[in-house]
């Protein structure tokens, strides 16, 4: 960073001949602003970390330049702390007042929680993108760009783009069905329809066009250097032969890799930059490169394919893109396709940045491996229920709202964390609890025979049960005992006193079940049960880690459909997938506790 000595000015504000090509404008002045803001709060003990911790917060592109930043800060904290302790707090509040006056209502940092304001120019149209490479359905990571950017467009009266970046055609091929699974977990996921679908690779010849252009232009250049000499020279801020090469070479080498005369790693087209850029990944970044490898849904037309930064960065200027919002892994990106921007004179889009998220239960699952284990047989698709997929968890009975809810309140913090699967358990049980109706499941039936000593005279054949304890209104059912045999789990089986829920305490000796009391004695454990009058087989599938574990015995009779989420007495929910109407067999799976 090039920088010299800052000055106090005449009028006692903090002024600066740093480069601003470098920092820019709005950056400085923002420095100048936290530095007194700071000065003022600590009363002229201003500290350079709080500053910086401010400036990257407003500005998150310079996190990678924050080391280079601290001598400049520091010259600046001086300075106002010079004013408070020489001048006065109340003369650092008059410069406040003259050049930042918000400043001086700075409220202490509270946790956001939500989505925050997006930076709006004007009346523009606020546009978003969620842009993913379909080489399979859309994961649970994948569901947070969903959210947050059909939810910022709600927001603000927007359009959402859903664009298939599918121009890699060799290491992560696209998966022609995922097109339309994306599209339908899209619009499940979101509730809205995309307003635009794109898919990258019919828009080839748009890119190809605009590569030439910048090519003629001397933006671009094509370079024939193997990767491991380029990245000595790269890595060294030196250029490769390849860059002196004039327009009218370059653009003859770009018609011979278009023509398919040039194999697989013999040329790419690198985008021009400063060479003594800091960050040598934005040194000279590669553009395009050729594939030969057919395209499942082009086939061979082409040989020469964008890379991610280039077609990502051309699309979202004629899509006229107003924020991007992704993963902070990918700030590099943003700086690649910013100079690109640089270069031809577009405006780029404001950028909020998410920090990674692991869930406890699924480890690290990524796209590509979990269609690998698919290919291979591991998994039976993927719907499978032990996968972080949404298919998976839409087919357990997973609820959008609860998906929406949980990546809505954690918002954009860039910080990584790691939780628990449970979070968005609970918020989908908040949602389905009221209308999933109350059911036993017994596993591994144990039938037992009901008897009734010989002084009780009379004993209702019919118990009475509510579909759900908190809503009378849901109705209730009933259980027919004229055979005077119930059923209950093998993992509830001894002999001595229970009591059957909803029913009596009774005693088990052997094969019998000794009516006591229907009131509730207080000490005896209590399980579940069913009538033999009133179940059917039953099979529900459990995930677990190795394998889908299967659990069979019998559930009550009752009217079920195919969706329905239901709560099994002292197990949880679980949804219905399918009934055999026939032979009386209920199919279901497990959702969560």
């Amino acid at each position: 960073m090039v920088r010299q000595q800052s000055q106090i000015g005449k009028a006692g504000s903090i002024t600066t001949m740093e480069d601003e090509s470098v920092l820019g404008e709005e950056a400085t002045s923002a420095i100048r602003k936290y530095a007194l803001q700071n000065a003022l709060e600590y009363n002229g003990n201003g500290k350079s970390g709080s500053v910086l911790g401010r400036l990257l917060s407003e500005f998150p592109d310079l996190r990678s330049s924050a080391k280079d930043l601290i001598p400049l800060i520091s010259e600046h904290v001086e300075e106002a702390n010079s004013i408070a302790k020489n001048d006065g707090l109340e003369r650092v509040r008059e410069i406040l007042e003259g050049t930042n006056p918000e400043a001086l209502n700075r409220e202490k940092q509270k946790k956001r929680v939500g989505l925050p304001e997006l930076r709006v120019n004007g009346a523009e149209e606020v546009v978003l993108r969620f842009a993913p490479n379909p080489n399979g359905p859309l994961s649970i990571g994948h569901s947070r760009g969903v959210v947050i950017n059909s939810e910022f467009a709600k927001m603000y009266s927007g359009k959402i783009i859903l664009r298939f970046d599918d121009t890699d055609t060799k290491i992560k091929p696209p998966l022609p069905s995922a097109y339309k699974s994306i599209e339908d977990e899209f619009e499940w996921i979101s509730g809205v329809k995309p307003d635009v679908v794109i898919r990258a690779s019919s828009r080839m010849d748009v890119y190809l066009e605009h590569a030439e252009n910048m090519i003629s232009q001397g933006i671009c250049y094509v370079c024939k250097c193997s990767a491991s000499g380029f990245k000595s020279l790269r890595d060294n801020m030196l250029p490769c032969p390849c860059r002196e090469n004039n327009v009218e070479l370059n653009l003859d080498q770009w018609k011979m890799m278009i023509l398919g005369e040039i194999e697989e790693g013999g040329s790419v087209v690198r985008v021009r930059t400063d060479l003594e850029l800091p960050n040598p990944a934005l040194r000279d970044w590669p553009a395009l490169r050729i594939q030969h490898t057919p395209h499942p849904i082009v086939g061979d037309k082409y040989k020469v394919w964008p890379l991610l930064d280039f077609q990502s960065a051309v699309e979202d200027h004629l899509q006229g893109v107003t924020h991007i919002v992704r993963g902070k892994d990918l700030m590099d990106s943003t700086r690649k396709q910013a100079l690109l921007y640089e270069h031809m004179g577009w405006k780029y889009p404001e950028t909020l940045y998410w920090g990674r998220v692991k869930l406890h239960e699924f480890g690290g699952f990524s796209t590509s491996s979990i269609r690998e284990s698919i290919e291979k047989g591991d998994f039976s698709d993927w719907d499978d229920p032990r996968l972080p997929t949404v298919s998976a968890l839409r087919r357990r009975g997973y609820t959008p709202e609860a998906i929406r809810e949980f990546w809505i309140e954690l918002g954009l913090t860039q910080k990584d964390i790691s939780i628990s699967m449970q979070t968005i358990d609970s918020k989908n049980s908040k949602i389905i609890d009221s209308q999933a109706a109350r059911r036993a499941f017994v596993e591994g039936p144990v039938i037992l025979n009901l008897v009734y000593p010989e002084d009780i005279s009379y004993i209702d054949d019919v118990v009475r049960l509510n579909n759900h304890p908190d809503h009378p209104e849901m109705g209730y059912r009933e259980w027919g005992l004229e055979r005077r045999t119930i059923q209950i789990s093998k993992n509830d089986y001894f002999e001595g006193v229970v009591r059957l829920k909803d029913f009596a305490d009774v005693e088990i000796r052997g094969q019998n079940a000794i009516f006591m009391s229907r009131e509730k004695s207080g000490s005896a454990q209590i399980i579940h049960w069913n009538s033999s009058d009133s179940c059917v087989k039953a099979e529900i599938i459990v995930p677990a880690d190795d394998e889908n574990i299967v659990l069979r015995g019998v559930i009550e009779d009752s009217k079920y459909a195919v969706g329905e989420i239901v709560q099994l007495e002292r197990m949880g929910f679980a949804k219905v997938e399918s009934t055999d109407p026939e032979n009386g067999n209920i199919g279901l799976i497990w959702l969560h506790g």
